[in-house]
């Protein structure tokens, strides 16, 4: 049976507790791997992104201040 189709009707919620489940019974060491690779990736685009933004953030924040007169 398929993890769609046991997955297949189940609230987000139960379908999130469904993967945990699979993923902490995997003993296969690629898989963490992977995840923790995908994980570390997607922290430091995350990262890039709040350097690259921060500027612009703080400036729209100021004219959001100026707005209301504070």
């Amino acid at each position: 049976m398929t993890a769609q189709k046991i997955t297949q009707g189940k609230s987000a919620r139960a379908r999130l507790g469904a993967a945990a489940r699979r993923f902490a019974a995997d003993r296969s060491g690629a898989t963490g791997i992977e995840y923790i690779l995908m994980g570390a990736l997607i922290g430091a685009a995350v990262a890039a992104a709040v350097s690259v933004l921060r500027g612009s953030v703080s400036e729209l924040y100021a004219g959001v201040a100026a707005l209301f007169g504070s």
